[in-house]
């Protein structure tokens, strides 16, 4: 059986390293993108050129249409898919509660936990054996601030770290629903990690800050992220788990 890989928000980052990685374990892989097309292409070039399979495809994950196309671009293009990677998220600059707009929550919301839904149901809709799927296996990415939202003092994420909260929420739950149907879902929480999210959310400087306070003394590389997502995509008799990949905080 062909494994097809569709991975969002996988034009940088955490999603580019698991891109580049499940290509090497095999997998064909959909490289979901918002609006980076030049480093999607990017991802996808490598790929092909150690051999490998892959396909840059536009959709916004919190847009219900850009989601069903974007499953119907990868039955066309590629085949049934194998394993969704949920990946694609967002962060705003800190603010503190009583300074946030309901269209900043609103847009947190949509994108790190109604697509996520959305990717979910059009992935099931394929894998699930009552679908006439042969299974697969959903990778969701939550955060360590699922659960340490606040520790940052006033430079905090609430809003961020609720997302993800859901997240955490939603594969215990769904691990549940879909295991009938031969899908394994699990999680993936990283800690600080060497990425541009940092920068877009106002505090580039937080990876450095963060190595005195990490046991293993280095902050995370997407790298390290993308081992975990791959081993839960391989690990047949896992699912409903939760792996941190934080350096040991």
């Amino acid at each position: 059986m062909d494994k097809i890989m569709l991975v969002t928000g996988g034009s940088r980052g955490i999603g580019a390293a698991t891109c580049l990685m499940a290509a090497k374990h095999g997998y064909a892989v959909a490289v979901n993108y918002h609006s980076n097309r030049e480093a999607a292409d990017a991802v996808v070039a490598a790929i092909e050129k150690d051999g490998g399979k892959a396909l840059a495809i536009q959709a916004d994950v919190a847009d219900e249409q850009d989601v069903v196309r974007l499953f119907a671009t990868v039955d066309d293009k590629l085949g049934r898919i194998t394993a969704l990677v949920n990946n694609a998220g967002i962060v705003d600059q800190p603010a503190k509660v009583a300074d946030m707009a309901a269209e900043r929550v609103a847009r947190m919301m949509s994108v790190n936990v109604v697509g996520p839904f959305l990717c979910a149901r059009e992935a099931i809709r394929r894998m699930g054996t009552s679908y006439g799927g042969p299974g697969g296996v959903i990778v969701n990415v939550s955060s360590a601030a699922s659960h340490a939202a606040g520790s940052g003092g006033a430079n905090t994420y609430i809003d961020y770290g609720a997302s993800k909260g859901a997240i955490d929420t939603f594969t215990e739950g769904l691990a549940k629903e879909v295991a009938p149907e031969q899908i394994r879902v699990s999680a993936v929480r990283p800690g600080v990690v060497d990425t541009e999210i940092h920068a877009s959310g106002g505090l580039p400087d937080k990876p450095e800050q963060a190595k005195s306070v990490i046991p293993l003394g280095r902050v995370g590389q997407p790298e390290d992220i993308a081992e975990a997502i791959l081993y839960l995509s391989e690990a047949q008799f896992t699912t409903g788990a939760f792996l941190d990949v934080d350096g040991g905080v």
